[in-house]
């Protein structure tokens, strides 16, 4: 927030353009009339929240914070802020009334300018670029995000994968049992009776007896014949059950696999004038600079540049996943590791200084 020259307006920023107008608002309602109140934002970043074109103003938004701050180098940074998607509020009003606007601001979340153009600076910002484009809408809220994580600190979630083991019910197979119908010839045999009657003529010569004139009338006799035919009947009988059932049985199934988790390993960055490193009662940093002075002095690389290889090596060597294990076991890990760190030291430069400082920790040297 700041105050211009002619000592009767006050200048402050927001992240957005809904907080801005919402100050606007409580200031009219403390009795600012709202034409002495001004919204300034770049409409063409959406992350502003406005939808029509800014006013036109000489010079644009950096024309106008130069006539309101006279030739401070400060009307740039507020110029700077409207182009990264912030939203200014400036407002006109006799002394007495810019206390409580001055409060109102602050109670808002006004934006400190100096340690926003601090920010600024860490990405390469030296001056405001009337010239430069401004920003999108996904530029402005990246900006925003990368503000906020700087001003209130940046924080690693630490994650940890846990194995959860159920169990569902999975159709393995089974078994359909069909019946149908099948015709089979049979054979039996069996011994049939049969009657004929047979008529014999004999021929006779004797005397007529007394019986035989009884019989001289008219008589028939009848004889039947008798014959056996085959008689077939069938009859069902059940030979055979099939019995479908199942039974259950119960095993135990070892489940093997691998969970994740975050593991955070804090660095400790040290200042000018600390180069080496210092391990209380084992003080590596004159051994690391006879090394130093032995293999790299002559070719002009300067000690400071060389001491977090020889840092490096020794936390390295300390560290519970490499303890214990040879350089060539943990030489690829190590390197990989390293470039993460260091991303603008060259490996094969800096090596022999990690691997000195890791093997005068392990006791090879």
């Amino acid at each position: 927030m700041a105050q211009t020259s002619s000592n009767n307006t006050v200048v402050a920023v927001f992240d957005d353009f809904s907080t801005a107008e919402r100050v606007a608002r409580d200031l009219t309602n403390a009795g600012i009339p709202r034409e002495s109140i001004e919204v300034k934002s770049n409409f063409m970043t959406g992350a502003a929240g406005r939808s029509h074109s800014e006013e036109s103003h000489e010079g644009g938004i950096s024309g106008f914070f130069h006539r309101m701050f006279g030739g401070d180098d400060e009307h740039g940074h507020y110029a700077e802020a409207v182009r990264r998607g912030s939203a200014v509020v400036c407002v006109t009003a006799p002394q007495e009334q810019l206390d409580e606007a001055v409060e109102i601001m602050d109670s808002a979340g006004a934006v400190d300018i100096d340690r926003r153009v601090a920010a600024y600076r860490e990405t390469g910002y030296e001056q405001h670029d009337p010239s430069a484009p401004p920003y999108s809408y996904d530029d402005a809220v990246r900006e925003r995000e990368r503000l906020r994580g700087a001003e209130e600190g940046a924080s690693i979630p630490v994650l940890e994968e846990e194995l959860q083991v159920g169990k569902r019910a999975v159709r393995r197979g089974g078994v359909r049992v069909y019946s149908h119908v099948v015709e089979q010839p049979v054979e039996e045999s069996i011994e049939l009776r049969e009657e004929r009657v047979n008529v014999e003529r004999r021929p006779v010569d004797r005397p007529v007896e007394g019986g035989d004139m009884a019989r001289m009338r008219d008589q028939s006799i009848e004889v039947t014949e008798m014959a056996e035919e085959p008689v077939v009947n069938k009859r069902a009988r059940v030979r055979e059950e099939v019995v479908v059932g199942k039974e259950t049985t119960q095993r135990t199934e070892r489940i093997r696999d691998t969970v994740r988790r975050t593991e955070v390993e804090v660095e400790r960055m040290e200042g000018e004038g600390r180069a080496g490193v210092n391990t209380g009662d084992n003080d590596y940093t004159s051994d690391f600079r006879r090394d130093y002075e032995t293999r790299y002095a002559s070719s002009g690389v300067p000690y400071d540049t060389m001491a977090p290889a020889y840092d490096y090596g020794y936390r390295s060597a300390n560290d519970t996943r490499y303890r214990g294990r040879a350089w060539s076991d943990v030489e690829n890990d190590l390197r990989t590791d390293y470039e993460r760190r260091y991303p603008n030291s060259a490996w094969e430069k800096t090596k022999d200084a990690v691997r000195y400082g890791w093997e005068k920790v392990t006791g090879r040297r």
